[in-house]
């Protein structure tokens, strides 16, 4: 689940942030996620009413198929590709801010893999393509005694780490694309993470920032009991594959 409307599908904190989701709503949307339920349009605006002060319908429901949303804050602005800046820092040699046109002088990378939910559902074959993240740390240079990667969500609540080794995986993307289109505002765009090995709560929506760090800092879902090494069949989610 990443996003700061966590989209199960996770920037600086500032005055974009929402207000966060409470347990007992994120553990309601969980359930539901995990058992893919369908609700009628009564049920729907019941529904709605009832959350409508954490998080829009949209966000917490189920969809028919495909990908389900969740979120952890209300709301989450809109940015344009064209307006959007990742800032990269902490312990690197060359700290700096990527725009559209600098990600796109990096190489290119596209990878084609199932996203796996945590709360059991997966979507096979998604197309992504971005930069692989170890092209953007090459880019910046990482200083001697960097241990890990720490990433902060432009909605102002989530965050996500990876250790140094697990954020150098060509499996791991900045992407800009997603099923050969832009990725939307409601995957996460217009840039977010995609870390293919592991539960899609370590893939961060809305990717506004990267810092290089010295130790493994625990993200939003992990502070909820979740693994900080979230391996698709071998953390503590569901998953169809074997462990």
């Amino acid at each position: 689940m990443a996003g700061r409307a966590v989209r199960c599908s996770n920037g600086r904190v500032d005055e974009e942030r929402g207000a966060p989701v409470g347990r007992r709503v994120v553990l309601g949307m969980l359930g539901l996620g995990a058992a893919g339920i369908a609700v009628g349009a009564s049920a729907q605006e019941g529904v709605n009413k009832a959350l409508a002060p954490v998080a829009p319908l949209g966000d917490v429901l189920p969809a028919a198929g495909g990908f389900r949303y969740y979120s952890v804050v209300s709301s989450v602005r809109k940015r344009t590709l064209a307006e959007h800046r990742i800032t990269v820092h902490g312990l690197v040699d060359k700290p700096r801010a990527f725009g559209a046109a600098d990600l796109a002088a990096l190489p290119q990378t596209r990878i084609t893999r199932d996203f796996q939910c945590v709360t059991g559902w997966r979507v096979p074959d998604v197309m992504w393509a971005g930069v692989a993240l170890p092209d953007l740390l090459a880019a910046v240079g990482v200083k001697p005694g960097a241990k890990a990667v720490r990433f902060r969500s432009f909605d102002g609540e989530y965050t996500e780490s990876l250790t140094l080794e697990q954020a150098r995986r060509r499996d791991v993307l900045v992407a800009t694309e997603m099923l050969g289109k832009p990725v939307t505002h409601d995957h996460g765009g217009p840039v977010r993470l995609f870390v293919a090995p592991m539960y899609g709560y370590k893939s961060l929506k809305w990717l506004g920032g990267v810092e290089v760090t010295d130790r493994v800092v625990p993200g939003y879902w992990e502070r909820q009991g979740y693994d900080v090494d979230a391996w698709v069949g071998r953390s503590n989610g569901r998953s169809d594959e074997p462990t």
